[in-house]
């Protein structure tokens, strides 16, 4: 399996931090971002290489993967001009292939399971072609919230409403298990919470993430990761309690 994470966002939520370090590199208990994902994926076997995006700063990132023990894993793809997070999943389907593909927002913090979750998409309903990772949120204003049916389809999708009915929120996470493009990605496809996931209605497997996930967007998410975080332990994060869980996880990146 290969993976893609977003990571070229300018993340103008945490200036004035990011001004002069890139978001997938801005610290949590003294480790960047990026780092917590690459253990993540690419310990276990579950995935074979990643891709990142880069734009803001690139090329801080490009030194810190030469740097990094997954550097013979890992890919590189600038973007002159940012093409959104459904653009960079388009223009990078080829590198994706056939096979199945993880796709994530890399300004996230989590402890995903990434076996359980291949293993819950190989298991996803007959009518869904992808699988899209789920927590329950503290914030459902600043998130995309969604709704599934009994069998986890996705049945409705509202990114940052004003009255929300759930707390159900959108983690970031998604699998394939076929070429993106035959799973409704196009050239007018920008942003995937936008104009993939409305197109997903019916299509898209849900599945809750009981574990910590936190999107590291704002100065106020990246002090309470700090502050929730009691202890990194070579490739196992741990968070400090169970109502740890994530807020204001959106598309704004």
């Amino acid at each position: 399996m290969r993976a893609l994470l977003l990571a070229a966002g300018p993340g103008l939520r945490l200036r004035p931090l990011t001004d002069h370090i890139p978001k997938c590199l801005v610290k949590v208990r003294g480790r960047p971002l990026l780092d917590y994902w690459l253990d993540l994926l690419l310990t276990g076997g579950e995935v074979a290489r990643v891709l990142v995006n880069t734009h803001h700063l690139a090329e801080q990132v490009e030194r810190h993967i030469e740097n990094s023990k997954w550097h013979h894993r890992v890919d590189l793809a600038y973007e002159p001009i940012l093409l959104g997070t459904g653009g960079t999943l388009y223009a990078n389907r080829h590198w994706l292939g056939d096979g199945d593909s993880l796709v994530a927002h890399a300004d996230n913090l989590t402890d995903l399971n990434v076996r359980a979750f291949r293993n819950a998409h190989r298991s996803r309903p007959s009518p869904c072609i992808m699988t899209m990772l789920a927590f329950r949120t503290d914030n459902p204003t600043q998130c995309g919230i969604l709704w599934r049916d009994e069998k986890g389809i996705l049945t409705e999708f509202a990114e940052k409403p004003k009255h929300p009915t759930s707390n159900l929120a959108n983690g970031a996470v998604y699998m394939f298990d076929r070429p993106v493009a035959r799973c409704g990605v196009d050239e007018y496809t920008a942003d995937i919470s936008m104009d993939l996931l409305p197109r997903m209605i019916g299509r898209a497997f849900v599945v809750d993430h009981h574990g910590y996930h936190r999107d590291i967007g704002t100065p106020q998410s990246l002090a309470l990761a700090n502050h929730e975080l009691m202890a990194i332990s070579g490739r196992q994060m741990r968070p400090a309690a169970k109502s740890a869980n994530a807020t204001d996880t959106s598309s704004s990146r």
